[in-house]
């Protein structure tokens, strides 16, 4: 629905409308989100004791849920899960449900509609044939055609109500005088008067149809399933700016409601601030002159949060729900990246154990960039062995290695040197590899200055040293992790706001540090008082 009472652009002003008229381009995903920054949450909704209700987490929620609250927290869910997908994601589209072919549901689905046809051939192969059930699907083909229509379409709702017009058609059907292969012929063209320019060959197949009237009416309907999702698609599109202009307001208010109704709907939330807490608490300075550690500031708090956000494991405990509306970006945002820092250790292994004859020949290092990071690429995938792939690996670097050498005129590699390379390729499966350490470092640190820069725009770009051969890929990651950062800080930080302070007010003075000249307390962080 429409928010703030405007209404989507219309398809047609005129009577002979489609599905077919071109919406506005949707923007680039969600910009408001992309552009902000720490600044979005102000330091005043940090230590504020006041905030309005829908801002933060109710204080109270009821002990017991009924079976009402609990689906209406699955609804609100779930409202709000499709909401975000149709902000965030520009290509977002509905498509015709299909099930898996050796499914069964598909085998249940197929054979009641098996036998619905049968029916309805039987009928119409009797004599004197019974239309019973071909009328009512001309009945249920006039509904959809009329649901496609704008208000204003008066003339051809006219039109489809006159021509099929169930009454009348029943009443032929008593004196057998029912055209229904006309009908069938009438109904395919209004369905190309309404349909998307993308359904027009569709539409000639149906036109050019040889077959039985049954078979006909089948395809009638396959393909208005194909138009009720463009309809449903076209709407998206139109409405999609509206959302994202109330987009932050919406989704906080929503996950407002859930949290209102479902007890302990932010508990896995709390459990990651909370463990960035104590994780930053235990390595802050002491305050000089109190012989107490500072406590760190929110903001240091909520960077760190979120940097564990980019590298976390799934096998070990649960997203947190604020973050459950980006699972899927999040996990391709982390699957990629560990792809491509595979990529770099391979290349860094190769440039200093061949050196110099590799040096400098972009074409070679970019074929060894693109073949590496064709044979990782379902590294994600927890079927995938990355020590078999990178055996793999790297027998093919030595053959694009002995290939480019020996067309440079530079000698063949030596046995021991395939048997180094190979093997230090391969040793980069195991976590405590050297090359693969600094690599994740690097990549650690360069997320890290991003998240903390309220303008990152400039960094994207200023990868660190030994991490340039993957650069650009690095960057296109990053702004990803970014837009989805700024966003979800947009509608989530007064929730988190509401968590930092609980921790840092209820936290008891800590003990004194033996350290009797400890440094000075870093730039975001808070003293005890």
């Amino acid at each position: 629905m429409p928010l703030n009472n405007e209404r989507p652009p219309s398809t047609s002003s005129g009577d002979e409308q489609g599905s077919d008229g071109e919406s506005p381009p949707p923007p680039g995903r969600c910009d408001s989100a992309a552009s902000a920054s720490d600044t979005d949450c102000s330091r005043e909704s940090f230590t504020s004791e006041g905030s309005s209700k829908h801002c933060t987490p109710s204080s109270s929620p009821p002990n017991t849920l009924s079976l009402d609250e609990v689906m209406g927290s699955a609804r609100d869910l779930s409202n709000l899960s499709l909401f975000h997908e149709i902000v965030v994601n520009r290509d977002f589209h509905l498509e015709p449900r299909t099930l898996p072919e050796d499914g069964l549901w598909k085998m249940v689905r197929d054979n009641v509609h098996k036998a619905f046809w049968d029916i309805v051939e039987s009928e119409l192969n009797d004599d004197p044939p019974e239309y019973r059930q071909a009328i009512k699907l001309l009945e249920e083909i006039r509904e959809i055609l009329l649901s496609f229509l704008n208000p204003g379409s008066n003339r051809m709702r006219t039109q489809i109500l006159e021509a099929l017009d169930t009454d009348l058609i029943r009443q032929q059907a008593e004196n057998d005088a029912v055209d229904i292969a006309g009908l069938a012929s009438y109904v395919i063209g209004v369905m190309g008067k309404l349909c998307a320019p993308v359904r027009d060959r569709e539409i000639e197949k149906l036109k050019e149809s040889s077959g039985d009237i049954v078979t006909l009416f089948r395809e009638i309907f396959r393909v208005l399933d194909l138009m009720k999702a463009d309809v449903v698609n076209l709407t998206i599109d139109n409405l999609r700016p509206v959302m994202q202009k109330q987009s932050v307001e919406y989704e906080r208010a929503k996950f407002q409601s859930i949290l209102d109704k479902t007890p302990g709907a932010l508990k896995h939330t709390a459990a990651w601030i909370k463990m960035t807490f104590e994780e930053l608490l235990s390595t802050m300075p002491s305050n000089q002159g109190k012989g107490q550690p500072c406590l760190p500031g929110p903001f240091q708090i909520l960077n760190v949060a979120f940097l564990h956000i980019l590298m976390w494991d799934y096998t070990k405990r649960p997203l947190p729900e604020t973050w459950m509306t980006d699972e899927g970006r999040l996990r391709e945002v982390q699957a990629q990246l560990r792809r491509w820092q595979a990529v770099d250790e391979v290349l860094l292994i190769v440039y200093s154990t061949v050196g110099g004859p590799v040096q400098g020949v972009a074409a070679l290092s970019e074929r060894l960039k693109r073949m590496t990071a064709v044979l990782l690429d379902n590294m994600h995938n927890p079927s995938f062995s990355l020590q078999e792939a990178l055996v793999g690996v790297g027998a093919q670097v030595c053959s694009e290695l002995s290939k480019s050498l020996a067309e440079r005129g530079y000698p063949a590699l030596s046995p021991a040197l395939q048997a180094t390379l190979t093997g230090q390729i391969r040793s980069i499966a195991h976590k405590d590899n050297p090359i693969r350490t600094l690599v994740e470092d690097r990549v650690q640190h360069y997320f890290t200055a991003l998240i903390c820069d309220p303008k990152p725009q400039a960094r994207l770009e200023q990868t660190p040293a030994g991490l340039a051969a993957v650069g650009p890929e690095l960057a296109s990651l990053a702004a990803k992790f970014l837009s989805l950062v700024n966003y979800n800080k947009a509608v989530y930080g007064p929730f988190y706001a509401d968590i930092i302070r609980k921790l840092m007010f209820s936290s008891g003075p800590p003990p004194p540090s033996p350290s009797p000249s400890p440094p000075s307390p870093p730039q975001d962080c808070v003293t005890p008082q």
